[in-house]
């Protein structure tokens, strides 16, 4: 009769009274105790392995449902929500870290002067670094400054980076977790805060970091919505730079957070191709057109969830795209895109199809590498 049970002893489906009689039983009973470790083995073959990693999607759907239930009384702003979450997912990985994994070696990458860069720092040194960069909207929203009187006179994301890597009497620690964590909490409670509209706010990144270090003209800003994507997208290239040295898995964002990064990066393609023209690093402009004319434009189609397209104009970052001026297309995926966006692919590498003007197609694949920085 116990051998009977076997198939569901196996199967869990035993009473508790049934579950103790046959475990006495396989206690003294060799040919059973085989039976029941083959039976064992095979339903463990019915159940395919699962991560213990979470989707990333998981927290944003999770929310989604119970806000749909009972709406927040101050509303995070959609453009937010992708560093609300890219922070979270990143707060995660660093709370399963040990001490010394925070002095893991990580190796910064990005493109400057049509070809790779890298700095060595450490899992500890890139939260420092992503907390000095996110005080540039802190500061712009009116909160304390994390730098203090070690901020540097012009502001700038590789100046301020550096500015608290120097003032720091040692090496940064697993100390700096706090203040970096309590700093997105703010940003995040402050933006809800003031609303929707608050995302047309300047925010200052200072003048390029090989720029001389003076006020005046060619400083870069962008508007709060924007640079909110901007930093949850650094957020997520640096989770996966820590996520690779200390060997941890690491997904994506959620397709909407993604999509909300590659719009940011399509749109500020022109400007970029123009300043690269302006140093002699793309071909001169054929067609001049008025502002907000259609003019010659390459077709980027980002595929893949989060993906979409868009039509960079190709002669002045004042023309519209247009489809009906199209002289060259790019295909690629979209996180393929980001990586090519953070520096972390080089252009001639970039897996994309390809078809049209040549030099246009390589002018954009290297404006996007040229988004990239420390």
């Amino acid at each position: 009769m116990l051998k009977s049970l076997l198939g569901a002893w196996a199967l869990a489906a035993c009473s508790a009274q049934e579950s103790i009689a046959v475990e006495e039983h396989l206690g003294t009973c060799g040919p059973c105790a085989e039976e029941a470790l083959r039976l064992r083995e095979a339903v463990g073959l019915l159940h395919p392995a699962e991560s213990l990693d979470l989707d990333p999607g998981l927290r944003t759907r999770v929310l989604e449902s119970c806000l749909g239930r009972r709406p927040p009384r101050i509303p995070l702003p959609d453009w937010a929500a992708p560093y609300d979450a890219e922070t979270a997912r990143l707060d995660a990985l660093l709370q399963d870290i040990g001490d010394a994994e925070w002095h893991a070696p990580v190796r910064l990458r990005w493109f400057e002067d049509d070809g790779p860069v890298s700095r060595k720092t450490t899992v500890a040194g890139v939260i420092a670094h992503l907390l000095a960069v996110d005080g540039l909207v802190g500061t712009a929203l009116g909160l304390e400054d994390p730098l203090g009187p070690e901020a540097p006179r012009v502001p700038g994301p590789t100046r301020r980076t550096e500015a608290y890597w120097r003032a720091s009497h040692f090496p940064p620690t697993r100390a700096v977790r706090g203040p970096w964590r309590d700093q997105t909490h703010e940003l995040i409670r402050t933006v809800s805060f003031a609303g929707g509209g608050s995302g047309r706010l300047a925010v200052e990144y200072g003048v390029p970091a090989e720029a001389p270090a003076e006020d005046g003209g060619g400083s870069v800003q962008l508007p709060l919505r924007d640079s909110m994507v901007e930093r949850a997208f650094e957020c997520w290239i640096h989770a996966e730079d820590i996520a690779d040295a200390v060997d941890y898995p690491y997904e994506p964002p959620s397709p909407r957070h993604l999509h909300h990064m590659i719009d940011l990066a399509a749109r500020m393609l022109p400007a970029t191709l123009a300043e690269r023209r302006r140093a002699g690093r793309a071909a001169p402009s054929r067609e001049l057109v008025a502002a907000g004319a259609p003019g010659r434009s390459l077709r980027l189609e980002v595929e893949g969830v989060g993906g979409g397209e868009w039509f960079i104009p190709l002669d002045s970052p004042g023309a519209s795209g247009s489809a009906e001026c199209e002289v060259a297309h790019i295909a690629l995926d979209g996180v393929e895109f980001c990586r090519l966006a953070a520096g972390h692919v080089a252009p001639e590498e970039a897996a994309a199809g390809q078809m049209g003007d040549r030099e246009a197609i390589r002018d954009v694949l290297f404006a996007a590498a040229s988004l990239s920085r420390l």
